[in-house]
């Protein structure tokens, strides 16, 4: 067969033996040890390959051996995978203007409340980079790039954070949101991985939600252990954790995690761990798609924050002793999904107050970068935060007349420390004690803020997790 001019003899070494008429080469893919073809051409060996390949019943494009079949359905990419349980959400909206679009004045007024907001709030965040021994060898592997190390230092201070506060052990389930490849989970696993624990995995079990469909997954690794490793493809605000088979069967407590739950996703993981959703309509339409920061004012009689905090062990699950979630892209926030919406609404401040404070956040972490309002808009529910490539608020030169970059980035900050603040006050009415730290360097990211949480005792003290529950 010829080839550019070239004939072609034979397959390169290890390579799978059979001729792609089509595309006139060989096939490229790598051939078992000991084997002429690939295991997707193995049925044109003359012995038969060994065990007889048959047509995957759940998708005729690929086939699998017969003696491993019943294996393989169960792992298929074409295989039924259950529907989560979705609930309702608000599909209200107001539109709200762009910081270009506004007056001096109105940018000036905005900052005097902004300052008049922020005041009695504690705006020292304590530094506390910690770490975990599980994660030590990887971290002094010369094989990991800068990237790989970055990320292993967030997730060693996170596993750090949550001993410190009791909540990593055995005899709960760790749901994390935003899981990505389920890194987070991984090192969760490790960190309570023991011989004995080996032999008996019944009490810990690991929910990963995540909206979008990854590769190179790491719960995968799992299956063989013993441990409850599961995975759930849906977005965030359509979960019901107290329908997940999983978290029915023996209704552990739940520790809720995350490393980097962009803008609204982590509002959508605060409500989906601590409030009980309503059921939703099975002929509901699709709601619109909006873009990000945009804010929507609560139906008339809605008080999202009034309502009486509702408890996960009334319903399918366990109750939650606590979380610890990494924050970033405030400036992909939403009004509609917000937990804070009592809190701006005591200090005289509402959904536009919000959209734009949302938008000034990001000068906190590219006051000085210039604008790319070229760039197309992005979910602003991204669940996602593997490459912390997070995609910065509109940017505009409306502040450049009477505020230094440096005093932009306070702004930014103080924005950032509103937004969160509120978010702490929706735990605080929902009875955990909650705690804003700076758990990682700037250097290592600028999105270094980590909020945590733990159940209150009646006496107003933080619930001791320290042992099983």
């Amino acid at each position: 067969h010829w080839q550019s001019g070239t004939f072609l003899h034979s397959p390169g070494r290890g390579r799978c033996a059979f001729f792609v008429q089509k595309k006139k080469r060989f096939c490229k893919m790598v051939a078992g040890k000991g084997k002429k073809y690939c295991g997707e051409h193995a049925t044109m060996e003359e012995d038969g390959g060994g065990s007889r390949r048959i047509i995957c019943p759940l998708d005729p494009k690929h086939t699998v051996t017969e003696d491993r079949l019943q294996k393989h359905l169960k792992k298929c990419n074409s295989r039924e995978k259950p529907k989560p349980v979705r609930c309702s959400i608000d599909p209200s909206i107001d539109r709200s203007r762009s910081l270009s679009e506004r007056s001096r004045t109105e940018l000036e007024s905005l900052l005097d409340k902004l300052k008049t907001a922020i005041k009695g709030l504690q705006c020292d965040i304590e530094d506390s980079v910690l770490s975990h021994p599980a994660l030590h060898d990887e971290l002094n592997n010369p094989k990991n790039g800068d990237s790989a190390h970055k990320h292993l230092k967030q997730q060693s201070s996170i596993l750090g954070h949550l001993e410190e506060l009791g909540l990593l052990g055995r005899g709960r389930c760790f749901v994390e949101f935003g899981a990505g490849r389920g890194k987070l989970s991984h090192w969760i696993h490790e960190a309570l991985k023991t011989c004995e624990d080996l032999k008996r995995n019944d009490d810990l079990q690991l929910l990963l939600v995540e909206r979008c469909s990854t590769r190179f997954k790491v719960d995968g690794k799992h299956q063989d252990v013993g441990v409850q490793f599961e995975r759930l493809q849906v977005d965030i605000q359509h979960l019901d954790l107290s329908k997940v088979p999983l978290l029915q069967e023996k209704k552990l407590p739940l520790v809720g995690v995350g490393k980097h739950l962009c803008g609204a996703a982590t509002d959508l993981a605060l409500r989906c761990l601590l409030e009980t959703p309503g059921l939703t309509e099975e002929d509901e339409p699709p709601h619109k798609c909006f873009r990000p920061s945009e804010p929507s004012e609560p139906r008339p009689g809605d008080d999202p924050e009034s309502a009486p905090a509702s408890s996960r062990s009334d319903a399918g699950s366990g109750p939650v002793l606590g979380l610890a979630v990494a924050l970033c892209c405030h400036h992909r926030c939403e009004w509609r999904h917000y937990t804070g919406k009592q809190f701006f609404l005591q200090r005289g401040l509402g959904a536009p107050e919000f959209s734009a404070f949302c938008r000034m956040s990001s000068w906190a972490t590219c006051g000085l970068r210039p604008t790319n309002q070229d760039c197309p808009q992005q979910d602003s529910t991204n669940q996602r935060g593997d490459g912390e490539e997070h995609e910065p608020a509109e940017e505009d030169d409306a502040m450049n007349g009477f505020l230094s970059a440096a005093e932009r980035e306070q702004v930014g900050h103080l924005c950032k420390q509103l937004i969160d603040s509120g978010r702490c006050h929706f735990l605080k009415m929902k009875g955990y004690s909650s705690k804003l730290t700076r758990y990682i360097g700037s250097d290592v990211t600028l999105e270094n803020i980590l909020l945590t949480a733990v159940r209150t005792l009646p006496n107003g003290t933080s619930a001791p997790w320290n042992s099983n529950y």
